[in-house]
Formats: structure tokens, C-alpha cells, sequence
């Protein structure tokens, strides 16, 4: 029996060597020895062998790569050395200008090697005695995320060395565009949302939390650095990239030495050109000195390295024809112009449509009808449109008309405040009223559940409500005359409804949508006058010496509330029953006996007993002020599970650290001495 099992552990690793190597050969070299039915065949001998006698499974057996069990989350990392961002620079004369900061430096005997930027997510892994044993995002650059079972399934990345190293290598993790290809025409096929681009595709990959999906999106990676070169004995980047591929990386080829100016703008217009022909996303290139020992000597900046720079390409841009500018309407009457185009590819997506802003972007950029345009993405995202191609313009355009009338109620379109926006004033405006009323259910506002934008407008279109407080006389037989609208929905619909007249008052003030006041504003309000009849009294003078409310908010609120129109709505909502009072316990904070009276605290972490909002909801409420970052001027940080960055700060600040039980029991204390 034990020569048996003898000869099975020499068998078993005998298949994963050479499994390994086939992959290496496959997903690194690119030049496959085998035909795929080979490697499939001792593939599946070695499944054979770790199934019958578990005890032979390995950590770098490719069986291993399948994906393991469902994570919980994601532990946090922190990077014993940073990963450094890099200085961008956009144009010739700027890289001319690193360039003569080097010189200056370290003389004229300098050369630098140019590698494409990778357009993917940065990752780290780590090794010891050539074993893989963790991997992580780079996160903020000082904690990232450990991801190490979704990268194990990423096959470019070895699990075991060529040579039993211990060391930390770096580079991009990225999705080809023909995987990307496949897995959003696969997305589409099931009625999914699609990725924007591979890079999005690719961090989202990386960050499920169940490993055997990451398996399936054929992800790749380039590596590019090492934390400590000494195990590699190189001195050279040049060298160290050669020697990353020795022991079973995968690094881009399409590197360069170049020795000045000259070499490294031809390397640039090369890649630039070549950039769409390429298998993976780039843009830019990124370019470093050499030489490690002039690396050190050049140093480092706070941020990032003064041996290098990444030169971004500028946006891809295309051609199309201007077919049709929409004007649509906003919840504050903002009359928005949107450019429909000839469907062109930009960027890796198609684009059909992008926004014109506002009416003196039309005028500057002279914009008509039948125009070619140039359109590029903002950020490689958003679609814009960059000029006009008037070589291509047609001799009987003429200059677009900028619309005088709503184009949904037909009222009289104006600037306010000498704004550059257009906007419809007309409060019976079918747009504005439907934008309102998605706007009141919102979740901020009177977090109404079950009410859609769809939902609302067919409500409004079957002239079962003509503003919110028509809400609150819904019926569940009008409800069941909508499409799609079963008993059960229009029970869920008003018991919501029910449900949201009991919110504290400054849902319904920041639901009522006054221009100027936000969330945040609403809460100050309603702590201050304590019911809305207070606030619709108030004069400016008594809501401008409020904390962070200045004149524009005051003046807003006056306005609004000086509209008769308003006071009806204000008696409509009364009368259905809403609430108008403050439910906050805030009203003189030398009367509350609690830890976080006049305390900054900051909540980092995941919670549990409670979420983010409900915390902050109560801690505010005892006196308490909830910001999102640390600094000296910070109280308390509450750390709940995988806490970060921020616990990191709070320690090295010397600020008091809580645990959410200990929060948890402060808010009880607090809660029991009010009541």
C-alpha cells in the first residue's frame, strides 16, 4: 500500500509540473506546445488522483485555480510599502520638462525604458519560497483588499515559481477586449446590465466574492515591479523585467529602451496608432529611468516616484452625425439639451447619444443639425462632444434654433439669476411634476417603496394625482386600473405610503424639493424650528444665522414659501395625516447627557447592529457630529468589521478607538437617561 501511494504522489506531481507548464506555455508565452485535448486528458488524470486521495492536493495544483468556497468579504491588507501613484503628464513638452528634471539630477548618461499603461486594476502578490500565499488590491495604496482566491484562478499567474523565491511582485490586472467581448454579449443574452469597459469589467471581476465567476471572466495580468529587487540580483528595470518572465510572470513585451526625447515620442506615436489593433486596453505610457541605482537616487516625492512619469494618450475620439438635440426637463426646471447621433464606436463602447450641457454649449460650439461632430468620452466615460467638423459642414445648414417654449407644457422657457440654464417656471408643467414626485418618494426624501419612475408617470398620466399630496388619497382600486399592477404591489404601494407619513419632518422638507436645500440643510432646518409651520414662517434673518445656511438658502426658502400655491399643498398634507413636527431629540444639547454630545465621530468599517445611515441618524440626534474622514479635530472613530485606512489614522493619531458594541451600548445608555 505505501508503494502504491508512493507511486501515486511521484504520478501526481509529475502531472502538475507539467500541467504547469503547458499553462505557462499557453497563457504567458502564448505559444502553446500541445493541442488542447492533451493538456484536457492529464488534466483530468490529476482530478482523479486529488479526488481518490485528497491528501495529494497541492496549493499549486491548477485544479486549484477553479475557485473555492463563497467568500464572506474581503480582509484588509495593509502594503508594507506603498503602492506609489505616477505623475501624469499630457504633451511632448511636458515629458520634455521630467526629462530636463532627471538631467539636472544625474547628468546627461541616462536611459529610459518605456512600458504601454496598462488599463486595468493594480494588484500585488506575494510569494514565499516561490509559493503564492496572498494577493490583494491596491487600494487606497497604503490597505488594499486581499483577493488572493479570485486570483488564483486568474491563469497567467503562477501558483508556484520557477525559483523557491520569497518576494512581492506588482502589476495590472486586466480583461482582454475579446473576453470582454464575450462575457457583456453573454451579459446581454440574459437581460444583465453590461460592463461600460473592460477595466470596469475587470475590477469587478476581481471583487466576487464567490471565486468560481472571477474563473469564468478570463482575466490576465502583467506584472511590471517588484518590491525588493535583491532576490532578482538585477539592477536594471530592463533586466528585472526579463528576469520576471524567467520565473514565470507574464510581462509585456512591447517594452523599449530609449536614450532621449526623440526615441520616446516615437514610441509614443507608435503605441498610440497601434493602440485599437492591440488584444487589451491601454492609455497610456508610462516611462521610467532605468537604472535602480539612479532610481534611488532620484528618490521619491509624498506621492509618487521622480524617476517616472505616465504620459496619458489624449481621449480617443470619432466622427458622427448630429441627427437631433432632445431637450429634456429636470425636478428644478432645467431644460437639458441632449445630442442624438449616428451610433459610432469611441473608446471601446458605442455611443448614440451625450449631453450638451446647456444653451451657450450649443452657441459655442455652433452645433446644428446634420453637422459632423467629433465626440470623445470625458475620462474615458462620459460621451462629449468636442467640435465641429466644418470642412464637412453642409452649405444649406443653418444655425440651430435655441427653443423659447417648454417642449412638454409649451410655457415660456427663462434664465434665473442670470444663469446660463434654461428653465420651465410653470408649476403645473407635466415634466416638473413627475421629476417632483420622483424626487418625494425618493429614498433621502420620504422613502416611499414600490414608486418608480414608471409607476409615478403612468399614476400622473391616469390623472390619478396631480401632485404629492395626491398620494395620500390613492386607493387600491385606482391602483389596479395601471398596467402591471396586482393586488399584492398596490397593497406593498400603500402601506409604504402609510409608512412615510410618520417620517420626521425634514424628509418632507427636503422631499418638497425646494431649489438650494439639500438633505443636510433639511435636517439643520427642522432641528432649529422644530415643524414645518415654523420654517414656512421663518424670515431670512433667522434662518441665515443658522449654522452653514447662508443667504441662497435663505432666500430660497422665503420665496418658496411666500407662493400660495404652496400653502395649499402645505394644508392638502396636513390634512392627510403627514407628519410636520422634528422627530430628532435635538432641540438644547446642554440638556443631553450623552457621550457623543459635541463630539466628531467618524464610523468606518462594516456594522452591523445597525447601518451607516441609522447610526449616524442616532448619533446626531444625542449631539453627536458624524464626518467621513479622520483628522486631529476627530473624538471617536467606530470601527466595525474589516475597518481600514481610517483605524489606521485614528491609532497613529492617538484618537479613542470604539468597537460597535461599544457604540451600540452608548446609544442604549443615551436612549434609556432621555426617555
Amino acid at each position: 500500500m505505501s508503494e502504491s501511494m508512493a507511486e501515486l504522489t511521484k504520478k501526481a506531481a509529475a502531472l502538475r509540473q507539467e500541467l504547469n507548464k503547458y499553462a505557462y506555455e499557453y497563457y504567458v508565452k502564448d505559444n502553446p506546445t500541445v493541442e488542447d485535448y492533451v493538456y484536457d486528458k492529464l488534466y483530468h488524470d490529476l482530478v482523479a488522483i486529488e479526488t481518490q486521495y485528497p491528501e495529494l492536493t497541492t496549493a499549486d495544483s491548477p485544479t486549484q485555480r477553479v475557485g473555492g468556497q463563497v467568500l464572506q468579504g474581503f480582509e484588509k491588507v495593509v502594503h508594507d510599502v506603498p503602492l506609489y501613484s505616477l505623475n501624469d503628464v499630457f504633451n511632448k513638452e511636458e515629458i520634455k520638462a521630467f526629462i530636463n528634471r532627471v538631467t539636472k539630477e544625474l547628468g546627461e548618461n541616462v536611459s529610459y525604458i518605456c512600458e504601454l499603461k496598462i488599463d486595468g486594476l493594480s494588484v500585488t502578490l506575494r510569494y514565499e519560497e516561490g509559493l503564492f500565499v496572498r494577493g490583494a488590491t491596491r487600494g487606497d495604496g497604503t490597505v488594499g483588499e486581499n483577493i488572493t482566491e479570485n486570483l488564483k484562478t486568474v491563469r497567467s499567474i503562477p501558483l508556484r515559481l520557477e525559483e523557491p523565491l520569497t518576494i512581492e511582485v506588482r502589476g495590472e490586472c486586466f480583461m482582454p477586449k475579446k473576453s470582454f467581448v464575450a462575457l457583456n454579449e453573454k451579459r446581454d443574452e440574459l437581460g444583465q446590465a453590461i460592463f461600460a469597459n473592460p477595466r470596469n469589467a475587470a475590477a469587478g471581476s476581481l471583487r466576487q466574492l464567490d471565486p468560481k465567476v472571477t474563473a469564468k471572466r478570463n482575466l490576465d495580468t502583467f506584472l511590471y515591479t517588484v518590491v525588493d529587487f535583491g532576490p532578482l540580483h538585477v539592477d536594471s528595470q530592463s533586466a528585472a523585467l526579463k528576469q520576471l518572465e524567467n520565473i514565470g510572470f507574464h510581462v509585456n513585451r512591447e517594452r523599449r529602451l530609449c536614450k532621449d526625447i526623440a526615441e520616446i515620442w516615437d514610441y509614443i506615436e507608435e503605441f498610440q496608432a497601434r493602440r485599437t489593433t492591440l488584444p487589451y486596453e491601454i492609455d497610456g505610457v508610462v516611462i521610467k529611468v532605468n537604472d535602480f541605482h539612479q532610481q534611488d537616487e532620484l528618490g521619491f516625492t509624498v506621492k509618487a516616484p521622480r524617476w517616472a512619469t505616465a504620459y496619458k494618450f489624449p481621449p480617443e475620439e470619432a466622427q458622427t452625425e448630429l441627427l437631433d438635440i432632445e431637450w429634456t426637463i429636470g425636478r428644478t426646471g432645467v431644460v437639458t439639451p441632449t445630442a442624438v447621433m449616428t451610433p459610432v464606436r469611441v473608446a471601446g463602447t458605442t455611443v448614440s447619444r451625450a449631453s450638451l450641457h446647456n444653451v451657450d454649449f450649443i452657441k459655442q460650439k455652433d452645433l446644428r443639425i446634420g453637422d459632423t461632430v467629433t465626440i470623445y468620452k470625458a475620462g474615458d466615460i462620459i460621451p462629449e462632444v468636442s467640435q465641429v467638423v466644418l470642412d464637412l459642414r453642409k452649405k444649406d445648414s443653418e444655425p440651430y434654433p435655441i427653443p423659447t417654449k417648454c417642449p412638454v407644457c409649451g410655457s415660456e422657457l427663462v434664465h434665473l439669476d442670470e444663469e446660463v440654464a434654461l428653465r420651465c417656471i410653470n408649476p403645473k408643467c407635466p415634466a416638473l411634476i413627475k421629476e417632483g414626485l420622483r424626487h418625494f418618494v425618493s429614498r433621502d426624501a420620504m422613502n416611499i417603496d414600490g414608486l418608480g419612475p414608471k409607476v409615478l408617470a403612468q399614476m400622473y398620466d391616469h390623472q390619478l394625482l396631480t401632485d404629492v399630496a395626491g398620494l395620500y388619497s390613492i386607493t387600491e382600486e385606482q391602483l389596479l386600473t395601471l398596467p402591471k399592477i396586482k393586488e399584492k404591489s398596490a397593497n406593498n404601494i400603500l402601506q409604504a405610503i402609510r409608512a412615510s407619513k410618520d417620517n420626521s419632518v425634514e424628509r418632507l422638507l427636503f422631499g418638497l424639493g425646494i431649489r438650494h436645500v439639500g438633505s443636510k440643510a433639511a435636517k439643520i432646518l427642522a432641528e432649529n424650528f422644530g415643524n414645518l409651520e415654523a420654517i414656512a414662517k421663518a424670515d431670512k434673518e433667522s434662518i441665515v444665522v443658522l449654522d452653514t445656511l447662508g443667504e441662497t438658502i435663505a432666500d430660497s426658502i422665503v420665496t418658496y414659501f411666500e407662493n400660495e400655491e404652496v400653502h395649499d399643498l402645505l394644508q392638502e398634507l396636513k390634512t392627510a395625516g403627514v407628519n410636520f413636527d422634528f422627530k430628532g431629540r435635538i432641540l438644547n444639547q446642554s440638556e443631553i447627557d450623552s457621550p457623543f454630545n459635541g463630539k466628531t465621530i467618524v464610523l468606518t468599517g462594516k456594522l452591523t447592529h445597525y447601518n451607516r445611515n441609522e447610526a449616524k441618524e442616532k448619533i446626531e440626534n444625542l449631539g453627536g457630529k458624524v464626518t467621513g474622514s479622520v483628522s486631529k479635530k476627530t473624538d471617536i472613530v467606530v470601527a466595525g468589521e474589516e475597518a481600514g485606512s481610517k483605524l489606521l489614522k485614528a491609532e497613529e493619531l492617538g484618537i479613542t478607538v470604539w468597537n460597535e458594541q461599544q457604540m451600540v451600548e452608548a446609544l442604549d445608555r443615551s436612549l434609556v437617561h432621555e426617555d
